[in-house]
């Protein structure tokens, strides 16, 4: 791509030989035929991964794909900062590995979620329990009857902060929590979905930390990051590791109408706005928990292989399998999100698959995972044994690279088939 092409396109600069910019973690894969593949199945696989990089739109990738348990893809491709589309060649680079810790945005909230079931299978909270019920003071302005359920599943009814708020309050707590207590619902009944990007995390984590009285930092601690031998996920990332987090630029073509006009309703500001934001330290240090959680595409990939496994992770029990079943679970039936204006099926805190297509892929009803800013792709597959993350730095919307990553999922999903029913890792747990 040259240099003309790379600006039109606001696209990052790829090396034709991507083998110094590569990080392959052997000790880690094993041979694909351990799981019934062959090597040209994992090759094609890494083949359509390298073909979304030289789109230029992720100047940083990393990949981890597991199959009926083991890892067949523990990859990394690019740099973790450097090679933006503003960068000149004297940028210092920094080469991304697969130990380089990325937000994962909204794949956030898939955590969050599980956290919110972890509670309610301890018996602290119910989720059909108005939300006031715990924290009195969101009841003002129509709230009282809005129930945890309904955030969780972004039928809440407060899909976005207000108009004209300042961005800064992202990483005020008690500012933040203060606008939505105030905030008027659009409707209280949870019959429409619209899609909750950043406001439902703050309600849930104020659920959590009444009822526990602990912070949810701590929380998530004990219950998945320490007994998962997760050496980042956090909400955040402490201060004096913030040189070791990869950096986002805005890439591939500015958003216009209506791309645009969703976006700001969503996520409240423009692309640029949205790159300033997420890389400035005080976003990067903050709880945010629908949109801050800090990892690697291994961290993630174990998080949804737990689940594959009903709740157990190298025999360590970390929630029920009835807990990853209900928090699985399809609430409603697919429906026009109000907020992305696409038709999206919703459990009570993921995104679900679909028939005959989905958002992970065709024949993916028993999928399930979530999208972080569009491009960060995290989830697993049942019916196929698979858990992927695969995680970027780029934040293109719409652009050139879409066809890219579609082939990307479909690869994974044409190499991966469905199995007969009793092999479903949910079904034997």
């Amino acid at each position: 791509m040259n240099r003309i092409t790379r600006r039109a396109l606001n696209s990052a600069a790829i090396p034709r030989d991507l083998a110094p910019v590569t990080s392959i973690d052997n000790a880690s894969e094993v041979r694909p035929q351990t799981v019934g593949l062959s090597p040209d199945a994992v090759d094609d696989i890494w083949r359509s991964a390298e073909r979304l990089y030289r789109t230029g739109t992720h100047p940083g990738m990393q990949l981890s794909v597991r199959h009926k348990g083991e890892i067949i893809l523990q990859r990394s491709l690019g740099h973790a900062a450097g090679n933006g589309p503003r960068d000149s060649r004297q940028t210092p680079k920094t080469v991304m590995t697969n130990d380089t810790p990325i937000c994962y945005f909204s794949a956030s909230k898939a955590v969050t979620a599980l956290l919110i079931h972890i509670l309610a299978e301890q018996g602290r909270i119910n989720l059909l329990d108005p939300v006031s019920h715990y924290c009195p003071e969101f009841a003002r302005n129509g709230k009282r009857t809005i129930t945890i359920h309904q955030i969780l599943s972004h039928r809440g009814g407060i899909p976005a902060i207000p108009k004209n708020t300042p961005l800064d309050v992202l990483w005020d707590t008690d500012a933040i929590w203060r606008i939505l207590c105030d905030a008027r619902p659009v409707e209280v009944d949870g019959a429409k979905v619209a899609y909750h990007a950043i406001t439902g995390g703050y309600v849930l984590q104020q659920v959590l930390e009444r009822v526990t009285g602990d912070s949810i930092e701590n929380f998530l601690d004990r219950h998945i990051r320490q007994p998962m031998g997760m050496r980042w996920f956090t909400y955040g990332i402490q201060r004096d590791k913030l040189d070791a987090l990869a950096c986002n630029y805005a890439t591939g073509p500015a958003p216009v109408f209506p791309v645009s006009w969703i976006l700001r309703r969503a996520l409240g500001g423009d692309i640029e706005t949205i790159e300033t934001v997420v890389n400035d330290p005080r976003f990067q240090e903050a709880v945010i928990p629908a949109g801050n959680l800090c990892g690697t595409a291994d961290e993630m990939g174990r998080f949804f292989q737990m689940m594959l496994n009903g709740g157990v992770w190298n025999g360590q029990r970390i929630c029920t399998t009835e807990t990853v079943r209900r928090a699985i679970q399809q609430f409603g039936s697919l429906q026009i999100d109000r907020t992305m204006m696409i038709p999206m099926r919703f459990s009570a805190g993921l995104m679900l698959g679909g028939d005959p297509v989905g958002i992970w892929g065709p024949h993916s009803r028993e999928a399930f995972g979530h999208v972080g800013l569009i491009n960060k792709f995290c989830w697993a597959d049942a019916s196929r044994d698979i858990s992927v993350s695969l995680l970027n730095t780029g934040l293109p919307i719409v652009g050139h690279h879409l066809p890219a990553l579609g082939k990307f999922v479909w690869t994974i999903c044409r190499h991966c088939p469905k199995l007969p029913r009793t092999e479903w890792p949910l079904v034997a747990a």
